[in-house]
C-alpha cells in the first residue's frame, strides 16, 4: 500500500525519470549497434549502457587513459556518453592528430564551463575554428605575445622575482611554504603584464578573493564533467550544481574585469607601460577589420590569457622546485651553472639565460614528466579523417594525452626518471615541432604563449638556484614528500611543498634591485 500510494503522489517525476531512462538506453544501443557496423574504428574497451566508458576515467584520466592505452593501443576508441571519443598517446599518432590533420581537427567542442566562463566561446582556447578565432589568434601573436611585447615587460619580471626572492629569504631559519610563494609571483607577474596592477596579498588580492576565484575557475574548466559527455541534457548541469557555480565565478570575474576596463578606458599611457588591456583596447579602437573586438571579447581574451599563463608558471615551478629537491645532485649542478654564468653579479639577468643550458634541459624535464595540460584540451573532427588505418569519423572529439606521450617508453629511456641530461646536446624542444614533448601543444591550436611562459620560469628558477641553498625540513625525507596529482584542466600537486631555503651569500647584494 505505501508503495502505490508513494507512485501516486511521484507518478509524474517517476514517469519522466523512467522515460529519460528508456530514451537514453535506445540511444545507447543505436550508438552501439553503429559502432559494431563501423568495425574499422579503433580499439577498445567494452562499453556499458549509458554511460559507455565513462566509469573508467576515473578520479585521474591521464593515467586511466595510460593505462587503458597499455591494454588497447597507443589509439583507442571510447564512448564517454554521447561523445564518440579518440584518445592517442604516443609522438606518433600525435603528429598525425596534430599535423597530419591539424586542419580536419582544428575545432574545439563546445564544453559547458567555456561557454559560461569565457563569453560565449569567445576567447583563443576555445573559440571555434573559423574567421573570428583566425582573427583573434593573429592579434595574440603580433600584438600581445610577439617577442617585442614579451621583451617589453623584462622590468616587470625583473622587480617581481627581486619580490619573490625578498620573501622566501625571509624566512629563513624556519620553514616557508614555497608552493605559496610560487604562486603569488606567477598570479603578480601576470596581474601587472595584463591589467596593469598589483593584486598580491593584502588589498585588492583579498578585496576581490582573487586567488579563490582562480581556483573555482581551474575547477570548472577540468574539462571532464559529466554534463559535458551528455549534450542533450542540459539539465544535469543544474542536478551537478555545475550552472550554480560557472553563473556566480562568472558574474564576480565579469564584475572585476568590467571595474578593470573602467579603469584603463581614455587612459594615454607610453608604449614601453602598456599593459595587456591597453593593448587589446587600442587595437579595439584602430581595427577596421569586419570582425572587431567587442567589449565581452576582450575580457574573454584577457581572461584566458591571464589564468592559462598563471598556471603554466606556478605548476613548472612548483614541481621544478620538487624534483630538484628529491634530485640533489641535480640541484648542485644546476647551481654550480647558475652561479659560474652569473659570478658575484648577484642578480641574474635575462641575456644569461641563453648560457644555462642545463637549466633549460631541467625545464624540458620538468614539462616532460609533469605538463601543467596533462591531456591536452579536446579537439574536435570537421570531417572524416583516417589515423593509423582506423576511420574517425566526424565530430569525434579527439584527446592528446601529452602526460602519457611524455612517458612512453619508445621515446624515452628509463622515462620515469628525472635526467635533465638526456636533453644536453639534443635538438628536441617543447615548441610545437618535436612530438615527444608537446607540453604547449601544436599545431594551429598551439598555447600562443610560449615565449611569454619560458622568460617567466627561466628567470625565476635561475634566481632561486643562485639566491639560495634549498633542503626539505627537518626530518623530512623526498620519500615522504606526497606526489599526488589534483586533476584539472592543469594539473596541481595536491600537497603544498615547504622548504627551508638560507641564503648562499653572507650579505644581501641586490644591486639596486631589491633583492
Amino acid at each position: 500500500m505505501a508503495l502505490l500510494q508513494w507512485l501516486k503522489e511521484n507518478s509524474r517525476p517517476f514517469f519522466l525519470l523512467t522515460l529519460i531512462f528508456i530514451i537514453l538506453l535506445i540511444k545507447f544501443l543505436l550508438i552501439a549497434n553503429s559502432r559494431k557496423k563501423k568495425s574499422n574504428l579503433p580499439p577498445g574497451p567494452p562499453t556499458l549502457p549509458i554511460i559507455g566508458n565513462l566509469h573508467q576515467l576515473g578520479t585521474m584520466p591521464h593515467l586511466s587513459l595510460q593505462s587503458l592505452a597499455h591494454k588497447y593501443g597507443p589509439i583507442i576508441y571510447l564512448q564517454l556518453g554521447q561523445i564518440p571519443t579518440v584518445v592517442v598517446s604516443s609522438a606518433r599518432l600525435a603528429k598525425e592528430v596534430l599535423k597530419t590533420h591539424d586542419l580536419a581537427l582544428a575545432n574545439r567542442p563546445e564544453l559547458y564551463s567555456a561557454k559560461y566562463l569565457f563569453y560565449n566561446f569567445t576567447d583563443i582556447a576555445f573559440s571555434p575554428y573559423g574567421a573570428y578565432w583566425r582573427h583573434i589568434r593573429k592579434i595574440c601573436i603580433l600584438e600581445l605575445l610577439s617577442t617585442k611585447r614579451v621583451q617589453s615587460y623584462s622590468s616587470v619580471r625583473d622587480e617581481e622575482v627581486a619580490r619573490l626572492v625578498h620573501r622566501v629569504a625571509g624566512s629563513y631559519p624556519g620553514t616557508i611554504n614555497l608552493s605559496k610563494m610560487l604562486g603569488l609571483y606567477a598570479n603578480d607577474v601576470l596581474c601587472r603584464i595584463a591589467f596593469g596592477r598589483d593584486f598580491s596579498e593584502g588589498g585588492d588580492y583579498q578585496r576581490y578573493g582573487f586567488q579563490k576565484m582562480l581556483d573555482e575557475y581551474q575547477e570548472l574548466l577540468g574539462g571532464f564533467s559529466v554534463g559535458d559527455f551528455f549534450p542533450s541534457m542540459e539539465f544535469l548541469h543544474n542536478l551537478t550544481g555545475m550552472k550554480s557555480r560557472l553563473q556566480d565565478t562568472s558574474r564576480r570575474f565579469d564584475q572585476l574585469l568590467d571595474q578593470i576596463l573602467n579603469e584603463h578606458m581614455g587612459c594615454k599611457k607610453l608604449e614601453e607601460n602598456k599593459d595587456l588591456v591597453d593593448v587589446l583596447l587600442e587595437v579595439q579602437k584602430n581595427d577596421l577589420d569586419e570582425l572587431p573586438l567587442t567589449r565581452d571579447n576582450i575580457k574573454a581574451i584577457i581572461l584566458d590569457m591571464f589564468a592559462a599563463g598563471t598556471d603554466t608558471t606556478f605548476i613548472t615551478l612548483d614541481w621544478g622546485m620538487t624534483e630538484l629537491l628529491m634530485n640533489p645532485h641535480v640541484m648542485e649542478k644546476a647551481q654550480n651553472e647558475v652561479r659560474s654564468i652569473v659570478g658575484d653579479r648577484r642578480v641574474v639577468e635575462e641575456n644569461d639565460l641563453h648560457q644555462l643550458q642545463y637549466m633549460k634541459a631541467v625545464i624540458k624535464e620538468i614539462l616532460r614528466l609533469h605538463p601543467p595540460v596533462p591531456v591536452l584540451l579536446p579537439r574536435e573532427s570537421m570531417e572524416d579523417i583516417v589515423l593509423e588505418g582506423y576511420k574517425i569519423p566526424a565530430e569525434t572529439r579527439v584527446f592528446v594525452n601529452a602526460w602519457a606521450v611524455g612517458r612512453n617508453h619508445e621515446n624515452w629511456e628509463d622515462h620515469n626518471a628525472f635526467k635533465p641530461e638526456r636533453f644536453l646536446g639534443s635538438n628536441i624542444d617543447y615548441r610545437g615541432q618535436d612530438f615527444e614533448l608537446i607540453p604547449f601543444g601544436a599545431g594551429r591550436r598551439i598555447c600562443p604563449a610560449i615565449t611569454f611562459a619560458s622568460a617567466v620560469v627561466e628567470l625565476a628558477l635561475a634566481q632561486l638556484l643562485y639566491s639560495f641553498d634549498w633542503e626539505l625540513p627537518h626530518g623530512i625525507t623526498a620519500k615522504d614528500l606526497d606526489l599526488t596529482d589534483v586533476f584539472g584542466i592543469s594539473m596541481h600537486r595536491r600537497e603544498n611543498l615547504h622548504v627551508v631555503a638560507k641564503q648562499h651569500f653572507t650579505h644581501d647584494a641586490a644591486s639596486g634591485k631589491g633583492i
